[in-house]
């Protein structure tokens, strides 16, 4: 039986896996005006509506989680600023290039219609957290797994049954949610010894 140390240890890395993709604390008092936008909940299709809002010389964060969203919004490719974009909930199904969003660090896109990785992930060179949980998504390419600045990553309730054979790439990860995947006992036991110093929820 494990240790009450232990335990406690494994309770804070999934408490910790669990809460990294979560809303931030309001900042109102540390960021400028305007540079976080709350667009979720809103039926939106399109920004043509809201383009007064996002300023790209200020903009870091915007939320559009829960909206009808088919296509990417082209708006957002001119935030050069944006550090963090959820997108959860919408009908995505593909995303354009964003090599433009240099500073991007964080994409969350649960809840979609994507049936593989978006490659353009590639090109964010900041990008740290990605959060592709409850997509069709069926494979995890090689080059995801190569992607040296991420630190969380999310593919839960996906359909992905294996991930690549070589996960040295994510040396700098720190947690992967892996809930709800049909993953083998061989599988998870690979991945867990890949990965000794992730905090990994299956």
């Amino acid at each position: 039986m494990a240790s009450r140390s232990a335990r406690i240890a494994l309770a804070s890395a999934v408490l910790a896996v669990a809460g990294c993709f979560d809303e931030p604390v309001p900042a109102y008092k540390t960021v400028p005006e305007g540079a976080r936008v709350y667009l979720q909940d809103k039926g939106l299709k399109d920004l043509s509506a809201n383009r007064e809002a996002l300023k790209p010389e200020i903009v870091d964060y915007v939320n559009l989680d829960r909206n009808e969203l088919e296509e990417f919004p082209r708006e957002l490719c001119d935030l050069k600023g944006l550090k963090w974009l959820r997108l959860n909930g919408n009908r995505l199904s593909a995303l354009p290039d964003l090599s433009n969003l240099e500073s991007l660090r964080r994409i969350y896109l649960r809840g979609n219609r994507f049936t593989a990785v978006p490659e353009t992930l590639k090109d964010l060179k900041s990008l740290t957290d990605v959060d592709l949980s409850q997509n069709p998504i069926t494979e995890v390419p090689d080059w995801f797994a190569s992607l040296k600045t991420l630190e969380n990553v999310s593919l839960s309730e996906t359909l992905v049954s294996k991930l690549p054979d070589d996960l040295s790439g994510w040396r700098n990860l720190t947690s992967l949610q892996l809930g709800g995947l049909k993953l083998s006992a061989a599988e998870m036991a690979r991945i867990r010894a890949a990965l000794p110093k992730v905090a990994i929820v299956f």
